[in-house]
């Protein structure tokens, strides 16, 4: 660990982030339970993560702003909060109206969970194993969606999902209380946040749009396919709510540690694009396939495969932002990857819904997720032949630069 109170530090910010996925697998597992409580139809329930993805979509370039600002670790640390009481307001309220509302706010908070988080768990790590730190950031949340599955379908006939909502609320704010005590802020020297006109070069530089495409379709098959798997086996596979529970949770124990043996081989390998290539390869064709399957096994594998591959390329990702664009602006340029990532998750989870209402089947959905990828990879093609935008020539550089003294490098040491 890189400085301050090391391990104590990183596991709680681990487990203030994973918490929120509490929340959001939980509609996802007890869907059906939910639906059938609230009278809803596939559209309407899946509107309730989606307008929650949509506000925290809308809100990551914001709260990635404010990271570069202001306390990384106050901003976490009400976020986990935040999303942690609306988890438990959705336990008690019934109309549907005031639910979407609650998912509203669960997604402005979460959003000042993301950006804050990447910049506080990167403090711990050294400077050659960023990409292993942002994977275990995330590596978390798979692992209490692995819990979430196993035991959810258990307990939620004696208590209720109601009652599992309440119980992921107060966990949650456990931890952000914990952390708000021992956790402690990176250093930072006075005017370090970004200027206006580097916010601006971003905008300009074609990198930050080929990682958002990439973010997109990552996101949305990433939430997309997780929200419904479980609603997908039981509908289309006659499977129960038990057996989709337990493939749902193999799956995020699959992708639980695909996320650090990603960020550890981008590291090792110095090549983060060959990884993030190598995963949406995986990953397009296994949607593709997807819907042709049939048979427990081979749908198994299927599945497996995806869920192998879906989170492998996260850190290699988040590195190839911070390579392209620089350290000062991580937290603003966090912040747009995954608006983008949460935008492909809010396009993919409506959609979905609204696919297998329409035609009765979640195989288009599939296939476009699937078009997604490809689209993904030629993104990627582009990327290898981008500059990095802290190595532009000087011939360049030379009519922006101010007349007063020089500004610091964005990366120093690169």
């Amino acid at each position: 660990m890189a400085r301050g109170s090391g391990r104590a530090d990183t596991w709680l910010i681990v487990l203030g982030q994973s918490s929120q996925a509490l929340g959001m697998g939980g509609i996802a597992l007890f869907l059906p339970l939910i639906r059938e409580d609230l009278g809803l139809s596939f559209a309407q329930a899946g509107q309730l993560a989606a307008i929650a993805t949509l506000v925290y979509a809308l809100m990551q370039v914001p709260a990635g702003w404010l990271t570069d600002r202001y306390s990384p670790k106050l901003l976490f640390c009400v976020g986990v909060v935040g999303t942690n009481a609306t988890a438990l307001a959705f336990a008690v309220l019934h109309p549907y109206g005031w639910l979407l509302a609650v998912q509203a706010v669960s997604g402005l908070f979460r959003s000042l969970i993301f950006a804050p988080g990447m910049m506080l768990i990167r403090e711990q790590f050294p400077a050659d194993r960023k990409a292993t730190a942002m994977g275990l950031y995330v590596a978390g949340g798979f692992a209490s969606s692995v819990l979430l599955n196993t035991l959810g379908p258990l307990v939620v006939g004696p208590l209720g999902w109601r009652w599992l909502f309440v119980i992921f609320g107060a966990t949650g704010v456990l931890w952000a209380v914990l952390y708000h005590r021992v956790g402690t802020d990176p250093h930072r020297e006075p005017g370090s946040f970004p200027r206006l006109t580097e916010i601006r070069r971003l905008f300009g530089h074609p990198a930050l749009w080929l990682i958002g495409v990439i973010q997109f379709a990552r996101l949305a098959t990433a939430q997309g396919l997780a929200f419904w798997l479980p609603s997908y086996l039981v509908a289309e596979h006659d499977m129960s709510l038990s057996g989709a529970g337990a493939i749902a949770a193999v799956s995020a124990l699959i992708t639980a540690p695909s996320n650090l043996l990603g960020g550890w081989l981008s590291d090792r390998l110095g090549r983060p694009l060959l990884v993030i290539t190598i995963a949406l390869t995986a990953l397009c064709a296994s949607l593709a396939v997807l819907p042709l399957v049939d048979g427990v096994v081979p749908l198994l594998l299927v599945i497996g495969v995806n869920a192998l591959f879906v989170q492998l390329y996260f850190g290699p990702l988040f590195g190839v932002g911070l390579h392209y664009l620089g350290q000062r602006t991580a937290g603003f340029s966090s912040g747009f990857g995954n608006f983008c990532a949460n935008a492909g998750g809010f396009a993919a989870i409506s959609a979905l819904g609204t696919i297998k209402d329409s035609t009765g089947s979640f195989t288009l959905g599939f296939q476009l997720l699937a078009g997604l990828y490809a689209a993904a990879l030629l993104a990627v093609l582009a990327l290898t032949r981008t500059t990095p935008l802290t190595e532009r020539p000087a011939t360049e550089r030379a009519p922006t630069a101010p007349a007063t003294p020089a500004q610091p490098d964005p990366e120093p040491g690169r």
